[in-house]
Formats: C-alpha cells, structure tokens, sequence
C-alpha cells in the first residue's frame, strides 16, 4: 500500500486513489489571502487533470477573504467575464484528511497567465532565482494563533464580542494548560504528522486560549505547504471540537499580536553546506548571510504589505508587544525586526521576526527570501546591529516601517527590488488587492468613532 507523502508521479497518484477505493478525491489552491480554495472531484475528472490539468474559475484571484470582487485589477474581473484559468496538479502534495475515512488531498498550481499571479508560482520564482546564484533555501514557520469555546454560528450572534478562549488569563509554556487539554493538543500533533506538516513545538503562548506552534523545518516551497496546510487544517480541527482558532495579527486591544515567525537560511547548492555559516568571523556570520540580512534590512519597507497584507497587521506593529516596528535586526535580541540566530554548520539562520500570523505564507517567505536574495545579488551591507532594547533607540528613517496597509502597497508598486524579484504583473495585482483591502475598510464607522463622536462633538 502506498503512502502518501511517498506520492511523486501520476502513476503513484491514479495508484494511491485506486489502492483506496476513493471515488472522489479532494483539490484545492490557495488564494491572494492564502485562503485554501477547492472541492471534490471525481476519480476519473481527476485522473484526466493529472494528465491535463484542469479549469478553475480565475474569481479566485480576483475578489478578497470575503469573496467581494475587486474593482481595481486588470487580470481578472467584470472585464475580463471570470473565465477559467489552467491549475497543474500536484502529485506529490498528496496528503492524506484523518478525519475523512482515507480521503486523499492534493493541491494544484495556477499555470499559464495566472501563474504569475499564483502565491505559491510567485514563491517558487524566489526560490529558482535562488538556485541560480547557487543556493537551496530552507525555511521554517511558526505560527501563534488563539483557540476559543466559539463557533461560526456563536461569534456572529455575539457581534465578536465578548468571546471565551478555551483558557484564562497568560499563562504561557504551561505544563498545567497542556496537561489539561491533552486530548486536543494530541488531536494536533496527530494531525500534523498525519499530513506532514510536523510539529517541533507546541506550547500555550502569553495570553488567554493562545498557543504556538513550530513547524518544521524544510525546503523554502515545502515549507509554504507546510504552514499554509497546517493554518487551513487547524482551524477545522478547531470546529471539529467546537471551537475556533483564529489567525488574525490581533484580535483584542488587551493581548499582544499573533505572530508568523520565519527562520530561513540558506545552502550552497554544490553540497558544500550552509552559505551562512563562517566561523572564522564574529557570531558565525558568513559574508553571504551578511548581504542576505542587509537586504532583507533594506527591502523590508517595501516588502511590508506581502509580510503584513491585512488592515488588522497594523494594529500588531507597535512598540512594547513582540512585534518590531523598525527594519532592525540583532544577534539573538527579540526586539528587532531580524534575529540572527549563530549556530553549527547545520543552525545558522536568520529569524524574520516581522512576520504576523495572518499573513499567506507563501507571499510572506518569498518577500523574506527575496529581499535576502536581492542583497546578495547587489552585495549590500547591514546598518550597525542593535543591541539592547530596539524600541527604545532611534533608527535611520529609511528603517521605518509603513504605518498603514495603503501607504504599504504604495512601497510596493514602486519598488524595482519588487518588479526584478516577483514581475510586474503579481506587483501590479497584489498592490491593487491591498489597496482593495483598505478601501473596503475605508466604508465602516467603528465602535470606536461611534463612542467618541456620536453625543460628544
């Protein structure tokens, strides 16, 4: 009997589906907000699109996480009258739902046109630009995320408020929380070796009903599978037990963000080992990792909407709650923007602390990977390391960060290091998707306006 992250070909895949008796299987893609889109499909129309390929209607990269259209986009559109784009499957995504009787699950890729605007085709660009100049990247995601005694049905007849978390209060590494809820987090380990996105840590995080998860660590376009599967899987474990995890950067004014931690290094692609590691130089830092950080220093301004993509990202980016606020980086200082973390041969990496956890993982690692790649290539050099409290010291203003989502994707859309490394055309669409996003912001009153406003002025 195969197994199925032993699936690499199509005639392992039709092998697989037909050793199970399966008469569907399950396809998806992941959408501009790193939002799983997909449905099932039979065993013959899927055994046709391993040979083919087949359509899926090109709306999923032109409306939003709420399924409005955008009305600033040229790809797709009113325009354009949504036709079908072509999607690759992918054999060797094949991954197996515990939950579904032996279902099988294998993700597609977006070709022809679409494919420069696909997230994971725009990472996979990175990654062979990469390859290229020698390198293999690896990367690994961690991923804090709060759980709640909720459902889909209770949120909304609460308004989103007043919502329980599964467990009180900040209490976090807790041997009691874990102990108490062994049930469910087994349920998560046991999910995530199931569909090889393996765990290498999972604790309860400061805060009420939060907890952190770190996946591990692997090649740069695996790793996006990884953490994107296991976002998507995780919440509907969470409604399985009836709860809800959410992965918003931050849902209360009273507990600090939820991030989305990226490590990533790199390896020379001869065999030779990491291109990060020199221990004839101070904390292990090669001259390669060093114009890698600088880049990712210097792009991440311009970066930013791909690393924090949602209105809410904003709110996680201010001084005192974990989350930097300045492209700053430090060895081993978890105030700054980039963590330099020295290690063996085999550890040396680099922590893009930035990152949130509402952000599509794919989009945030090749943002991460490229900027990094784009300082080698341009074998710039880091401003001085921070050391102490970052928030605290002032920085250069080239190191500031956009404060808002629009005034991001503006950075973006003029950005050259964005065009060369990601084209013009996921440049011009993803910016107008943000832009989108805060636009649609734009119409609502908040609670906010309403208390300070309404009697007052």
């Amino acid at each position: 009997m195969l197994n199925p992250r032993d699936v690499k070909s199509i005639e392992d895949a039709k092998a697989i589906v037909e050793e199970r008796g399966l008469t569907h299987v399950k396809v998806g893609v992941f959408d501009n907000d790193g939002i799983m889109r997909g449905k099932y499909m039979s065993k013959a129309k899927f055994f046709s699109s391993l040979e083919n390929g087949f359509a899926f209607c090109d709306v999923v990269l032109g409306w939003d996480s709420k399924d409005q259209l955008y009305d600033n986009v040229s790809y797709t559109g009113w325009h354009t009258g949504f036709p079908d784009a072509p999607v690759r499957v992918l054999p060797e995504s094949c991954r197996e739902i515990p939950f579904e009787d032996g279902m099988l699950l294998f993700m597609g890729e977006f070709e022809g046109p679409a494919e420069s605007l696909c997230p994971r085709g725009t990472l996979r660009k990175v990654v062979d630009k990469a390859k290229e100049l020698g390198f293999d990247a690896f990367a690994a995601l961690e991923y804090e995320f709060f759980m709640f005694n909720e459902t889909p049905k209770s949120i909304r007849e609460k308004g989103y408020k007043d919502l329980e978390p599964i467990t009180p209060d900040w209490f976090g590494y807790s041997m009691l929380r874990n102990s108490v809820h062994a049930e469910l987090y087994q349920q998560i380990l046991a999910m995530s070796e199931t569909m090889d996105f393996p765990i290498e840590g999972l604790h309860t995080e400061t805060g009420p009903g939060v907890l952190e998860a770190a996946i591990t660590v692997d090649s740069a376009v695996n790793a996006a599978d990884k953490g994107a599967l296991f976002k998507t899987f995780m919440k509907v474990l969470a409604q399985r037990n009836d709860m809800m995890a959410t992965f918003m950067a931050k849902w209360s004014a009273d507990y600090p963000g939820q991030s989305g931690h990226i490590h990533i290094s790199l390896r020379n692609s001869d065999g030779s080992g990491s291109s990060f590691y020199d221990p004839s130089q101070k904390h292990n830092i090669s001259k390669i990792q060093r114009h890698f950080l600088a880049g990712q220093q210097r792009l991440m301004p311009e970066f930013l909407c791909m690393i924090a993509p949602t209105v809410n990202s904003y709110t996680r980016l201010i001084p005192g709650f974990w989350a930097p606020t300045d492209a700053t980086w430090g060895v081993e200082n978890r105030t700054t923007a980039l963590r330099v973390i020295p290690g063996s041969e085999k550890s040396q990496r680099v922590e893009y602390r930035l990152g949130s956890a509402d952000a599509n993982p794919y989009l945030a690692l090749a943002a991460a990977l490229a900027a990094g790649i784009y300082g080698i290539m341009q074998e710039w050099e880091p401003e001085a390391q921070i050391k102490g409290n970052a928030y605290d010291q002032c920085h250069p203003e080239e190191l500031a960060l956009p404060r808002t989502l629009w005034d991001a994707a503006q950075r973006l859309k003029s950005s050259e290091a964005a065009r060369t490394m990601f084209g013009d055309p996921f440049v011009e669409h993803y910016a107008a998707s943000r832009e989108w996003e805060e636009r649609e912001f734009r119409k609502h009153i908040s609670d906010w306006e309403m208390n300070r406003y309404f009697e007052i002025i």
